[in-house]
């Protein structure tokens, strides 16, 4: 019956979406350039240039929000020019306060305050666009903007040239952007997208030359046209970046260790590169790159069987990686980190550790180095997109030192890494088939390195289709992967938890210790629609087949897995009663295994929106059915857990002020009674000045746990797995500094100090893991705490004989901070002087103290990097 009721729910709510939904189009507007010779603007913020006067004005803004399709509160106008070499923008800000327009110095990209932009689709596909923005202050921003408006690409950064001026009648901006930063075919005759936007900051109010109302489906192919370019070349241009870098380490002494001296100096160089290859095909490529400035992860204490997803952060995997992206799902569900193609394994940490002897010393390398790496990304005129990379890491060694004499262990083997991807354009874009393919080859010269996989393919096809004015779509995803090894490094595969084939209760799956390969496949099949009205919404469903795995160039949480989803959307763009906009989201999910087994279900209804005040706010609510987890154990049984309510929340006050206050909760309590969770979080942020800002997050969180998976145990020819009672109590607070004495000079200071402690109890053994009665599902142990030792005795099967023994408990400390001055001290050309700070420290007592454990934090001996790293731009 209820299954009758949902079909028939998403086939009325499908059917009149449809026919509800509006296909107006706002009317394409064009801009007419022309060509100046011999006199090109100077580029001062004065707009007044006789060549300036060789076109027309374009004005006529329309208001995208608040009030979207309304006139705005200020004119604004442009004009564009061009040259053989370059193209000239002219934008006039309109303003009858010219002293409330708001002059943020802020660094490159991240812009605050009144700022104006243009972006141009230079290659017509409908697709793309490259951004270009100001603010009233002088600082740029520049995005590459891919999928219709969907990504943005913001480490993409241009070479180009901008000055404001603010006057009597408001602000101006005047740009010069060389022809040789953008890509775009080669035709007698350009037709480019193109679209200009403003922010007036005090209203915080945006309006665009081009309208494009909120609720519809797609950004960059709505553009107005940009015509009138002729006889343009796009540049063969070769840039290159050639760096130094100097570093000290220093570090505490330890006394007849020769590896811990307390200070080490290193200096070394590197070569960045950019090419045009054609028109619309760049090379970018990297020999022996440096990352030191480079901010350091958050910390985090991991107590799951999954692996922790970072994001990217070094600027040359940055860079265009939405051409080289292939995610298995979309979305922000659970499954949205699964992708073929994960950054981050490049330069990963060894995966060998050396296991020191007696009387030896071991100085064992932190990440694999990259020897050099090229990626080719563009367009072509057929409307193809084309994505390859290629990088080579070398051989990492952990140093030996045995009374003097010195040896080394490969502990990480010299590894090629290789990703080809395309996609084609039809139909306007309307239609879009793509591929990838991925490969990661490792030399396994040394005997020991062979318990990892000598080679892993990954493949994926996927496929969109839209149409109505791209307000519905359907989407197609399916990929495989292949692992290949020695047998040893497949059982190992098949082992580990994200798939444990050894799980005694999964008899549709089984270990193959003869096997040397290991091979899966996942499909993702989805529909929806996606704008032109205020209802969206989406369906479709998932899965992961038990064989799969990503992990040596890709990202994978877990296989063995198959969902269904929904999700209902509902949006209010303008304002009203007491809000600016707001919107409200329905889900509902339920997943499998391959066995038929429901592994979870749930659902939520969340929310987010502004206050007529300009405060900002989310919430949301969710309830999760009982779930049966193949992780719990560790390779033991799908053990059952109960269902739990969860909820959240989070509040902002008025973004443009200066003294911004916000916070957010959010809880979980299950039904076993014990069970849950709950953290809160403060934000302060405070800018004195337009150049300074201040910002400091405390978070504190409360986990209990009554199911803590603590370790397997094996007598008697039996495993035992072992849960106990966790009570958790974490807190760390995240602190940075701003100051940008220029837009092309700033200092910046990030800072992060984490605690967290926890205490184990009422040790359990498993003995039905599936069982309905909780009280069914496990035995209580008899334990002896011995307090002196900060450990627990635990007899497994009744017989009054130790059979384990493991820790009361955990403290956790730890410390990273980040000092860089940034100087771009020519354009394209940088110095960075940095200074990195980290502590480490931990116990096992599991008592939790804010100020013992903070105080013994800062007391441990601390790790210090100081580097000075230099780069100059050349363009050939």
């Amino acid at each position: 019956m209820k299954s009758q009721f949902f079909s028939i729910f998403f086939l009325w709510f499908f059917c009149t979406g449809f026919l509800l939904a509006s296909s107006d189009q706002p009317v394409k507007r064009i801009y007419n350039t022309a060509r100046i010779n011999p006199h090109a603007p100077v580029i001062d913020g004065d707009i007044y240039d006789e060549s300036w006067q060789k076109v027309e004005w374009s004005s006529d803004f329309i208001q995208r929000s608040p009030d979207d399709g309304a006139k705005p509160s200020f004119e604004s106008a442009f004009k564009v020019l061009y040259d053989h070499k370059n193209l000239y923008v002219a934008i006039r800000a309109f303003d009858p306060e010219p002293d409330k327009i708001e002059t943020r110095i802020t660094r490159r990209d991240e812009l605050d305050g009144d700022w104006v932009q243009i972006a141009l689709d230079t290659y017509f596909d409908q697709r793309t666009a490259f951004s270009f923005a100001v603010n009233a202050a002088g600082v740029r921003g520049d995005e590459a903007i891919t999928k219709d408006g969907e990504n943005d690409d913001a480490n993409w950064d241009p070479v180009w040239y901008v000055k404001t001026k603010i006057d009597a009648k408001g602000w101006t901006a005047e740009m010069r952007i060389p022809f040789s930063q953008l890509r775009f075919g080669e035709k007698e005759q350009q037709i480019w997208g193109i679209q200009v936007q403003r922010k007036i900051f005090r209203k915080d109010e945006r309006s665009s030359w081009q309208h494009i109302p909120r609720t519809a489906a797609g950004f960059v192919s709505l553009f107005g046209e940009l015509h009138g370019i002729r006889a343009i070349k796009a540049s063969r241009r070769i840039e290159l970046l050639p760096y130094t870098v100097g570093q000290i380490d220093q570090s505490a002494k330890v006394a007849g260790n020769p590896f811990a001296t307390g200070r080490e100096s290193k200096f070394n160089g590197g070569l960045n590169g950019k090419m045009g290859v054609t028109s619309d095909l760049t090379l970018d490529f990297t020999v022996n790159p440096d990352f030191g400035q480079v901010e350091a992860d958050p910390s985090e204490l991991n107590l799951t069987a999954f692996e922790t997803f970072f994001a990217e952060k070094r600027p040359f995997f940055i860079e265009g990686r939405d051409i080289l992206r292939f995610k298995l799902t979309g979305g922000d569900g659970g499954f949205s980190s699964d992708q073929l193609f994960y950054t981050r394994r490049i330069g990963r940490s060894p995966q060998y550790y050396y296991q020191a002897q007696p009387g030896e010393f071991v100085e064992r390398p932190q990440n694999s180095s990259i020897l050099a790496a090229a990626k080719l990304t563009g367009k072509t005129k057929s409307g193809v997109s084309v994505g390859l990379f290629n990088a080579l890491t070398q051989e990492e060694n952990a140093q030996i030192d045995r009374n003097g004499t010195r040896s080394k262990v490969p502990v990480e083997p010299q590894t090629n890494y290789f990703v080809g991807r395309l996609q084609k354009d039809f139909d306007q874009g309307n239609t879009i088939i793509g591929g990838m393919v991925t490969a990661t080859n490792r030399d396994l010269s040394a005997a020991h390195l062979k318990i990892l996989p000598r080679a892993a393919y990954t493949g994926g096809f996927d496929l969109m289709h839209q149409w109505r004015n791209k307000t519905y779509y359907v989407n197609f995803k399916t990929a495989f992967s292949s692992v290949r090894g020695e047998r040893r490094a497949i059982l190992n595969l098949q082992r580990n938890s994200r798939h444990y084939f050894q799980r005694p209760d999964a008899d549709y799956i089984e270990i193959d210790s003869s096997a040397t390969a290991l091979n899966g496949f996942s499909a993702t099949l989805d529909f929806g629609k996606s704008g032109n009205s205020n209802w969206m919404y989406a369906l479709g469903a998932t899965l992961r087949s038990p064989g799969l795995d990503l992990n040596d160039l890709g990202f994978l949480r877990s296989g063995d897995t198959s969902m269904q989803f929904v999700w209902v959307g509902y949006r209010i763009n303008n304002p009203v009663f007491v809000f600016r906009n707001f919107g409200i989201n329905f889900n509902q999910w339920t997943s499998w295994n391959f066995g038929g087994d429901r592994l979870s279900s749930g659902a939520n209804i969340n929310g987010w929106g502004q206050f007529d005040n300009y405060w900002r706010f989310n919430y949301g609510f969710a309830r999760n059915g009982v779930r049966l987890s193949a992780s719990a154990l560790r390779g033991g049984p799908s053990f059952r857990t109960e269902g739990t309510w969860r909820t959240w929340t989070h509040l902002i006050t008025d973004t443009r002020q200066k003294l911004r206050l916000g916070g957010g909760f959010s809880g979980s309590r299950s039904d076993d009674g014990f069970s849950r969770r709950w953290s809160a979080h403060l934000d302060f942020i405070f800018r004195p000045s337009n150049s300074l800002s201040f910002s400091i997050k405390p978070f504190f969180s409360v986990n209990y746990d009554d199911f803590q998976y603590r370790g397997t145990e094996k007598t008697d020819n039996r495993f035992h797995y072992l849960l106990a009672r966790l009570k958790q109590k974490t807190a760390f607070y995240i602190m940075r500094i701003d100051y940008s004495i220029t837009p092309d000079l700033s200092i910046q200071y990030y800072g992060q100090p984490f605690i967290s402690s926890g205490k184990y109890s009422k040790y359990k053994v498993v003995r039905q893991a599936r069982a309905t009665r909780l009280q069914n599902r496990y035995t209580e142990l008899y334990g002896i705490d011995d307090a002196n030792a900060n450990e627990v005795a635990l007899d497994l099967d009744g017989d009054f004989l130790v059979d384990a023994i493991y820790r009361r408990g955990f403290n956790f400390r730890e410390f990273n901070s980040n000092l860089v001055l940034r100087w771009q001290y020519h354009p394209g050309s940088t110095l960075f002087l940095v200074w990195s700070q980290s502590r480490f420290g931990s116990d096992s007592h599991g008592n939790f103290s804010y100020s013992d454990d903070f105080s013994e934090l800062f007391s441990t001996d601390s790790e210090n990097i100081f580097l000075v790293k230099y780069n100059r731009w050349f363009s050939l």
